[in-house]
Order: structure tokens, then sequence, then C-alpha cells
């Protein structure tokens, strides 16, 4: 669903539907997917809670792909959105279309086209709730640095 094109990216995304879970050994084969597990690893590398992957392509046209996950202090939500922002730099050469929540840093949103990241304290990941509303997408396994998920000791 992502009409945004940069470099020789498709128009739209491959679809692949073989189970409402799917693991990153699954493989994902569409690009979005694969920057979206791009972001994902970025973040878990700075100790990123609870990281979701969601396939929305299939229930909106906003993007084909969220990634949600919890920061947690504003520091850590900051430095969190700019290592993902360096490593999508760096592996993809694409930078965020709009980057909203910087400056307060208690949840910030990239917007990459295709790919849509929120990085969100746990007080705001808690009320707004973004994964009772997108319940019907498709959810994509991600796998956890460690057992603690990115939480402090």
């Amino acid at each position: 669903m992502s009409d945004y094109i940069q470099g020789n990216l498709p128009l739209k995304s491959v679809s692949e539907k073989n189970s409402p879970l799917k693991s990153l050994d699954a493989g994902i084969k569409d690009l979005s997917g694969q920057l979206a597990m791009t972001v994902a690893e970025a973040a878990s590398d700075r100790k990123a809670g609870d990281i979701l992957v969601l396939r929305v392509a299939d229930v909106s046209y906003l993007a084909d792909y969220f990634v949600m996950m919890t920061g947690y202090s504003r520091v850590q939500v900051r430095a969190i959105a700019q290592a993902i922002e360096d490593t999508v730099e760096t592996e993809w050469q694409r930078s965020p279309l709009r980057t909203e929540g910087k400056a307060e840093g208690s949840w910030v949103l990239q917007d990459y086209g295709d790919v849509i990241v929120h990085i969100m304290m746990p007080k705001e990941r808690e009320f707004y709730n973004l994964e009772a509303f997108w319940v019907n997408a498709e959810r994509i396994a991600v796998p956890a640095a460690d057992e603690g998920g990115g939480k402090p000791i």
C-alpha cells in the first residue's frame, strides 16, 4: 500500500499471509517488512522493550507496517529514535519523511512512508493502547535481545 518511492522500491508490498503470527525465521520477503525488521533490530540494540511489528497493509492505507516499542526514560526514547535513524540511513539510505515528538521524548513518531515507528514511554503506551486499535493487523514476532526485554534492572 505504500505509494512512497525512494530508490528502486516497488510501488506495492508483496503480500505474504501464512499465519496470524510470523516469526523472523519465516523470512519477510517484502522490502517494507525488511525495513520494519531493521528498525526493530536497531531498537533492540538500544534496549527498547516490548517491540512489536504489525503488518497493517491489509487494514489501513497509512502504511505497510507499524513498529511499536517502549523506552523507559525520555533519554532512552530519544536514543532509540536516533539509533533507528542512523541504522536506516546507513543500511537503507533513507531518512524519515517526518519525525515528531523528539524534543519532548515521551512519544516519538518516525514516518518512513511504508513503515511508521512509535517509540513510547510506558505511560503513553498503556494509555493510547495502539495494539488494541490495530487488533486486526498481522503481528510479526521479533526475537528479544535478552529476556529482560530491555527493561532496566
